[in-house]
């Protein structure tokens, strides 16, 4: 918990790295609006208690369809997009329509079953049942998002020459 004045607030997110990040994503959320998704929580303004810095309050929409730029694109600031769907196979269709592949996230009655749909999702991560990052996994997306990879023992691959001498 850290301390600001007489406020006191747990930190899960700081501020955006830069002041052109802040409004790549302030214009991102003004778009969703324009494009018909209904904000849940969230906006534009500061986050209550803030008067200053890169903050973004953080945003949820709904009635969110994969055709629209919130869907589309990897915004990098708080803001989340709920898209509904009818099945398993749905869902799994709709997080691989993208051309991004960073990270994605499961939630299914058991791990057994959320290990299931994981494993069909084309992204380089995967959060199984509100599971946390971790430094030691390798961390690289699929697609756009990016090849390679950092952190973990794989990191050290992409140091590396391998030479193999036959003789």
């Amino acid at each position: 918990m850290k301390h600001f004045g007489k406020l006191y607030i747990n930190v899960t997110m700081g501020p955006m790295a830069s002041a052109s990040q802040k409004q790549k994503v302030l214009h991102y959320i003004e778009t969703g609006m324009a494009e018909g998704a209904r904000m849940v929580t969230g906006g534009t303004a500061m986050p209550p208690g803030l008067d200053v810095g890169y903050y973004v309050q953080p945003t949820v929409f709904a009635d969110v369809t994969n055709e629209m730029v919130i869907a589309r694109e990897e915004i990098f600031g708080p803001v989340l997009c709920m898209i509904s769907y009818d099945d398993i196979e749905g869902a799994i269709e709709l997080a691989n329509d993208t051309v991004y592949g960073l990270a994605s996230g499961v939630y299914a009655k058991d791990n057994a079953s959320a290990l299931k749909i994981a494993r069909r999702i084309r992204a380089g991560q995967c959060y199984i049942q509100g599971s946390f990052f971790s430094r030691e996994a390798p961390f690289g997306g699929y697609k756009q998002s990016g090849n390679g990879r950092e952190w973990g023992d794989r990191a050290m691959h992409e140091y590396m020459e391998i030479k193999v001498i036959i003789s």
